[in-house]
């Protein structure tokens, strides 16, 4: 078994080992009836329960009386609250202490700093660079496609989730950052100063009458991006046909996603969220706006393309207003509510689930594409495109 192979086995059983680890050693800093009356307000969950506690007060008892060392109140505190968001098993409820808090508020609106330019997904158990953005530090530096990250200025970072990687990766302009990667078993380091990326959430090329639509992300401002493209330069390319790619698009606002979709559905039902808190909602394409609905359109994804990217997708495959080409999609068919803690803390909690119009979940399951074609990540370094080569092909064949 090589390195890589024992790291990866044994990333399981460490995060299990930590989850109980903070949660037994809360207990041991303050008593049940201390935290459920302080801290289960803000999951929403009633103070006055009718469980049976007395097993958890009996580890608390024990532990506090039996314990040899130092006990710091504040860390058993956090790391519970960590411990018990994790053990619910869903990767996309999280707790966050008052750094991480404004670090991801700074990412929501738009202060993180700059960058490597970099996309990065999970991939085979870790986060590897998924495709790296053209004239940006990381291609200049060397960085491919298919690097797993291993460490961000010395610190491992091999088994954490890519935001948290991101947000180490980020910072201020000009500012040096050094990235080890893994690359076929052997560690590989750069070093790389930040800039500020140059990546907007969709732009256009053209090839012959067919239009291909690029679309990284949903941003509140994409809809009128796309719109105005699609307004002011269709007609004078003579477009009659088009590619819309969403590959490594990781979602945004689905504000955006429903304007995008209004292009090619009059009025239809494009998503459908369900939650049992607060029932069932359904989002409706705009009306008259649909100017691409007699185009024949080819829809590229990936296992990237998540979120806001797949309500896309999906809306468009069940009223077979396009053609899907490539992989099937991450799956995240998940909403997030951001409550606000006491100590500038965070709590991201998934509210509510997705569903295409059909009724398909989207959350786990992604969408399947119509024609399945595999982009490597030696094609991704050597400028190659099968997913795009089908989508024309297919296109071309048309009548």
């Amino acid at each position: 078994m090589s390195k890589w192979d024992e790291k990866r086995v044994s990333l399981g059983g460490a995060i299990i080992g930590s989850v109980v680890t903070l949660t037994i050693g809360f207990f041991i800093g303050i008593g049940w009836n201390q935290f459920s009356s302080n801290f289960l307000p803000y999951l929403g969950v009633r103070t006055k329960s009718t469980n049976d506690w007395s097993a958890l007060d009996e580890v608390y008892t024990n532990l506090s009386a039996y314990y040899d060392g130092e006990i710091d109140k504040t860390m058993l505190v956090e790391g519970a609250k960590k411990g018990m968001t994790d053990a619910l098993g869903d990767v996309y409820t999280k707790y966050m202490d008052a750094e991480e808090a404004k670090e991801y508020q700074d990412t929501l609106h738009g202060a993180a700093g700059s960058g490597i330019g970099v996309v990065m997904a999970l991939r085979d158990g870790y986060t590897r660079i998924i495709r790296t953005l053209p004239d940006n530090p990381a291609e200049k530096a060397g960085i491919k496609a298919g690097d797993i990250i291993y460490k961000v200025d010395g610190e491992e970072v091999y088994n954490k989730d890519s935001d948290t990687i991101s947000s180490k990766i980020r910072g201020e302009i000009g500012t040096e950052v050094e990235v080890t990667v893994v690359r076929d078993g052997e560690e590989k380091t750069f070093k790389m100063k930040r800039e500020t990326i140059n990546n907007v959430s969709a732009y256009v090329e053209y090839e012959g009458d067919i239009a291909i639509l690029t679309v990284t992300r949903f941003d509140n401002d994409t809809g009128n991006i796309i719109r105005k493209i699609v307004q002011e330069d269709f007609a004078k390319k003579n477009v009659k046909k088009v590619i819309l790619d969403l590959r490594n698009n990781g979602g945004g606002y689905v504000s955006a996603a429903k304007d995008l979709v209004s292009l090619w559905m009059d009025g239809d039902k494009v998503l459908v969220q369900k939650s049992k808190n607060e029932g069932e909602d359904v989002t409706y394409a705009n009306h008259n706006q649909a100017v691409l609905k007699d185009l024949p359109t080819v829809v590229l994804v990936n296992g990237a393309t998540a979120s806001a990217s797949e309500i896309v997708a999906g809306a468009l495959k069940d009223y077979d207003k396009a053609h899907i080409v490539g992989e099937t999609t991450f799956g995240k068919g998940v909403v997030q509510t951001l409550l606000n803690l006491s100590n500038n803390t965070l709590l991201k909690v998934t509210t509510a689930k997705w569903y295409t119009p059909s009724g398909i979940s989207l959350n786990g399951e992604g969408i399947k594409p119509d024609q399945e074609v595999i982009l490597t990540y030696d094609d991704a370094n050597h400028s190659r495109d099968p997913q795009m080569d089908a989508a024309k092909k297919y296109l071309k064949e048309l009548k």
